[in-house]
């Protein structure tokens, strides 16, 4: 006889195997407009355990639009792959961004650029005030 697992006992299986098999190969920032690499890391950032932390120079400010390109790999297939985007500051957030990449296919590697718009500048935040 199959025994049956609740959903929410298959959910955790499947989302603790989604963390296993997923890893961030790398990632940088970049002036849209230039195409001038600003900050890049190629240190694993996939584990949502620990906060990760990336030193970005302050001429982004200056950007009209910055480009993120990430390059991913999955084991695991992903109906909705997202990513979620906080910018602190001082230890309060000051901008929350969400991404949606949308399907991912098994045992592939993946580079997903997105592209960022500056707010106004009489909504920005003068750099000055960063140090």
């Amino acid at each position: 006889m199959t025994e049956v697992l609740p959903v929410e006992e298959n959910r955790e299986d499947r989302v603790a195997s989604i963390l296993k098999g997923f890893q961030v190969n790398w990632m940088n920032l970049r002036d849209a407009d230039t195409g001038k690499i600003l900050w890049q890391n190629s240190e694993d950032m996939s584990n949502p355990d620990i906060e990760h932390e990336a030193r970005v120079p302050k001429r982004i400010l200056k950007c009209r639009v910055v480009s993120r390109e990430m390059n991913f790999s999955s084991i695991e297939s992903m109906d909705r792959f997202r990513l979620e985007q906080k910018v602190l500051f001082k230890g309060r957030c000051l901008e929350e961004w969400f991404f949606e990449f949308g399907f991912v296919i098994r045992n592939s590697t993946n580079t997903w650029q997105s592209v960022i718009e500056s707010a106004p500048e009489s909504q920005m935040m003068p750099a000055n005030v960063l140090k």
